[in-house]
């Protein structure tokens, strides 16, 4: 089997990302160096737990490692203060220690949910991700974010918490519907646009293969996705400066998602890839980039099938103004000011603190067809 491993430095909270096919059938043998005594809590929800939970749970029988499930509803409104209630009250009741390990066993929203849940359990818990989407094994797995939404905004509570170990099985990508895969797919061309124009190059003729299966493909995608991540968060852990750079598109992905009520109507990868294609456009109308540059994104993504336009999303949508305000609410906010990552080209994306509300609105104007 191969099996790619990528550190993620953080000195003495320094952890291994390690991605490959079968490693829940592995579980068991990887997480057992981790444990003090043999028993974890698995927290997953209802779509993973009866495609995946038997063989997680088997893997760690194996090793003769008891285990514990708590089974919540699957879904962005899953991220809230109630679940989040639940998951920590049930951990309590599971007598979890503080030397104990919980496994996060399903996509972004568990990830999230759960790495902030065991933050705060007896002040600091460690967790495993076992990621089961694209969209987590790029993005949310790695790095510590944890957190919940809000009725203010998304991902507006929560804490850096890093993981012990991360396992991301790309065996279990062949499950994911077609939307949920390109969702994630989202995430990986982010990173070729923020810092690996290469990267781009290869997505661009490889992405059809990773879109129908191609094992080596999605391999390498989610490989160099983390390796990217992973050494922007070791250099940044808490978004002092680079790390910015992981929120390209994240601006106006976030105003949509708040937009649509954090539904189906928009999924989070969906989102990303609308506001690459909008932060590309913005770069171009500021005279950081050349028009070419959001058309060749802009390519791609419809390439791959999937959402490039605000007209993509269903259902009715608010002004410009109206998103501009809920941008006000997102944590890239500083002193009030919009913060938004752009672009003098593809692969070389930079922080931008202050950029003029009129070019923004214009940009929003012309992808609402208004």
């Amino acid at each position: 089997m191969i099996l790619n491993r990528v550190k993620v430095e953080l000195g003495e909270r320094s952890y291994e990302v390690r991605i490959g096919s079968g490693l829940i059938a592995r579980a068991g043998a990887e997480v057992a160096p981790l444990l003090r005594r043999k028993r974890v809590a698995v927290v997953t929800d209802e779509t993973v737990a009866p495609h995946h939970l038997p063989a997680l749970t088997a893997a760690l029988e194996a090793e003769g490692i008891g285990s514990s499930a708590l089974i919540l509803p699957a879904g962005e409104a899953t991220k809230g203060w109630e679940n989040l209630a639940r998951c920590t009250e049930w951990l309590l009741d599971q007598k979890v220690e503080r030397k104990d390990v919980v496994i996060a066993f399903g996509g972004g929203v568990i990830g999230d949910l759960v790495g902030f849940s065991a933050a705060i359990l007896r002040r600091g818990v460690r967790f495993v991700q076992l990621p089961t989407t694209l969209l987590a094994q790029v993005d949310s797995s790695v790095g510590g974010k944890t957190g919940i939404n809000t009725p203010q905004g998304k991902n507006l509570v929560g804490a850096f918490h890093q993981p012990s170990l991360v396992l991301a099985d790309i065996e279990v990508l062949t499950t994911l519907p077609d939307r949920d895969f390109l969702s994630g797919y989202g995430e990986v061309v982010k990173y070729g646009l923020l810092g690996d124009a290469a990267f781009f190059d290869w997505l661009e003729r490889e992405g059809p293969a990773i879109r129908v299966g191609d094992k080596a493909a999605r391999l390498r995608a989610v490989t160099r996705s983390v390796e990217m991540k992973a050494g922007i968060v070791s250099r940044d852990e808490t978004e002092e400066g680079e790390r910015a750079l992981l929120n390209l598109g994240h601006t106006f992905c976030h105003a949509l998602e708040k937009a649509t009520g954090y539904s189906d109507r928009l999924l989070h990868g969906e989102g990303v890839a609308i506001g690459c294609a909008l932060a590309f456009e913005l770069s171009s109308r500021l005279g950081f980039c050349s028009q070419e540059e959001p058309s060749r994104v802009r390519a791609h993504l419809k390439a791959m099938g999937m959402k490039v336009d605000i007209r993509d999303i269903p259902g009715e949508l608010p002004g410009a103004d109206t998103l501009i305000a809920l941008m006000g609410q997102d944590k890239k906010v500083v002193d009030g000011k919009l913060r938004f990552i752009l672009a003098h080209r593809i692969g070389q994306a930079f922080v931008a603190d202050d950029v003029p509300g009129d070019a923004v609105r214009a940009v929003l104007d012309e992808a609402l067809g208004r």
